[in-house]
């Protein structure tokens, strides 16, 4: 199941990998660990934010996901389920529009 897993990073103790010159190997080690099919790194209210796109089997996948983003940088993780256009074109909204008149 395809998910979009949104990340925010709280700038302690992010600075501190900065600043010792670790981040990049920590950041490579997780995506490496967790090969997300796409990530981006963005601002999140004001903070360092990043959102992964990701494939699940099983919800018991969820914590390899996120104990890397809580354990590395007291992050918090949200999960949603999200779907190509592919995806929704095999939802059947047109029977379910017609059964939710």
């Amino acid at each position: 199941m395809r998910m979009l897993l949104n990340v925010r990073i709280p700038h302690e103790p992010f600075n501190a990998f900065v600043r010792d010159g670790t981040i990049g190997e920590v950041m490579a080690k997780i995506l490496e660990e967790t090969k997300p099919e796409a990530a981006y790194f963005t601002e999140q209210s004001g903070g360092r934010g990043a959102v992964l796109v990701i494939n699940l089997d099983e919800p018991s996948q969820i914590p390899a996901f996120a104990e890397p983003w809580f354990l590395k940088f007291n992050a918090d993780c949200e999960f949603r389920v999200v779907m190509v256009p592919e995806d929704l074109q095999k939802a059947g909204l047109e029977t379910l529009g017609s059964k939710w008149k």
